[in-house]
């Protein structure tokens, strides 16, 4: 466990850079680039990782979902991974979509995962090593996995409305302007056709950044708990629904509830503010 760990409550949940090569060199151990950028992997990367494009690999290209378990189990195969095989997620922006690859594949029944803390920026600010060159695969057969656990770690409109009815937690982690409904869009971001603006009655706003230090790592174990549990009076019993835009920033929340401070039942809303802010008669705070 590096200093950085120490206070966490699974701190096997993250990796840090140090470590990361000795780690790749333990068999069935696969280090996954994922994005905001779908483009970004192609400029460099670090030696051996391999790409997922979370929009063409992880998402149904008609319904609004996500990929079922035959189209995973031919992903993962195609990346040579199987039932064994621990995975390293990171990426840009903080690793907020590497949390959403991990997260994504958690739902399809792959739990095997960890987070490169501090992801791309604290590794190219290390100058440590990037490379063009593909990783070489040898494809696995991976079986197919029983239905994913939605029940356990995704929450739906309904649930989300409950959640809102019974005054029970619920994180609005998008910025605060996007929070108050003055924009319904991330700032420097297209407007994504969302035709209200505000939040879910009685949900609190703790941007998902706040949870981040300056390079992109994770903030101390204290740090966490006093944003969290001090500040907002949460506890690790509580049954938590954190949601943002389409699910993606929220899943770095979902990340330091469950694996950094223990929280027990955290689910992440993905149908977010894209679907409750296009919902007809969805309640709306501002």
């Amino acid at each position: 466990m590096s200093d950085s760990t120490q206070g966490y409550a699974h701190p096997s949940a993250l990796v840090e850079t140090h470590e990361l090569e000795a780690l790749l060199q333990q068999p069935d151990t696969i280090l996954i680039e994922s994005n905001e950028d779908i483009l970004l992997y192609d400029t460099g990367h670090i030696p051996g990782a391999h790409h997922i494009d979370w929009r063409r690999d992880l998402n149904d290209q008609l319904t609004r979902d996500y990929i079922g378990p035959e189209a995973f189990a031919q992903l993962a195969s195609q990346h040579g991974i199987t039932p064994g095989t621990t995975i390293i997620f990171y990426g840009d922006k903080s690793n907020w979509w590497a949390a959403y690859a991990l997260w994504v594949f958690q739902l399809l029944g792959h739990t095997k995962t960890k987070l490169l803390n501090g992801g791309r920026a604290k590794w190219i600010a290390e100058e440590r090593p990037l490379t063009r060159a593909l990783p070489p695969i040898v494809p696995s057969e991976y079986p197919l996995l029983p239905a994913g656990s939605d029940h356990e770690i995704r929450a739906f409109y309904e649930q989300a409305l409950l959640h809102a009815n019974s005054h029970l937690p619920l994180i609005d982690v998008r910025s605060p302007r996007e929070f108050s409904g003055e924009v319904t869009h991330m700032p420097e971001y297209p407007q994504e056709g969302v035709l209200r603006g505000g939040h879910i009655p009685g949900a609190r706003s703790i941007p998902w950044a706040t949870a981040s230090n300056p390079d992109g790592t994770f903030k101390s174990a204290d740090d966490l708990r006093k944003i969290y549990q001090t500040d907002q009076g949460m506890d690790p019993d509580d049954d938590v629904i954190t949601y943002c835009r389409i699910g993606e920033r929220s899943s770095h929340t979902w990340f330091v509830l469950k694996y950094l401070l223990g929280f027990n039942q955290v689910r992440n809303y993905d149908g977010s503010w894209t679907e409750w802010g296009n919902r007809v008669r969805s309640p709306i705070e501002r």
